[in-house]
């Protein structure tokens, strides 16, 4: 009989089979049902598949992807993310630096960014994680961008979040970083995933 260890795995679950039919689990109730037809079951491991997932990064923010992220990870309405990353452009006093604008313009819809931002994008990658996980990424315009202004990232990539949260607000520290680690991340190779695909049988279902 095989014991039930809590690891740090994804698991999705969609279909069952039971009594030799498969089963689409719709609601609570149906989920708890055969919960309790499993917890006395003894079950057999049928077939293990290890196989490879790549993710491509996300492009740097736009002004919408910027406050849909800001949104969904850090609970921000549209008005404060717009009013904190409005005092991130106009710019901070930064200890050693005097005053500094920390972003680019935060009102655009566009992709792209300049020579200067990708030369130290680059640096800044190797620097810290190695030359295999830089990749020089170029993201395709919406067809009605007006790709007047780069896209919203950091001015300085040698200021980090860490390295000046002392000087920001907890608000600023927390849609800087946003901010910061999707520009670096969209400038980086793709992310490599092991995934794991393990079939389970039992007697009664």
């Amino acid at each position: 009989m095989l014991n039930l260890v809590k690891i740090k795995i994804y698991l999705k679950l969609s279909l069952l089979e039971k009594i030799g039919k498969k089963q689409e689990l719709k609601n609570e109730e149906e989920v708890k049902s055969i919960l309790k037809v499993i917890e006395k079951e003894k079950f057999i491991v049928k077939d293990i598949k290890k196989s490879e997932k790549k993710r491509s990064p996300a492009p740097p923010f736009t002004t919408s992807t910027m406050q849909q992220e800001a949104s969904r990870k850090l609970g921000f309405t549209l008005k404060k993310t717009m009013s904190v990353a409005q005092g991130l452009y106009e710019g901070l006093k930064i200890e050693g630096k005097g005053h500094v604008g920390l972003i680019t313009y935060m009102r655009t819809d566009s992709t792209r960014i300049s020579d200067v931002a990708r030369a130290a994008s680059k640096k800044q990658i190797e620097e810290i994680y190695g030359k295999e996980y830089y990749e020089n990424r170029y993201f395709k315009a919406k067809a009605d961008s007006q790709d007047a202004h780069e896209a919203i990232r950091p001015t300085y990539i040698d200021l980090t979040p860490d390295s000046i949260k002392k000087d920001l607000t907890p608000d600023q520290y927390k849609l800087y970083k946003l901010i910061y680690n999707r520009f670096l991340a969209s400038q980086m190779s793709n992310a490599i995933f092991d995934t794991v695909a393990v079939s389970i049988d039992s007697r009664r279902i």
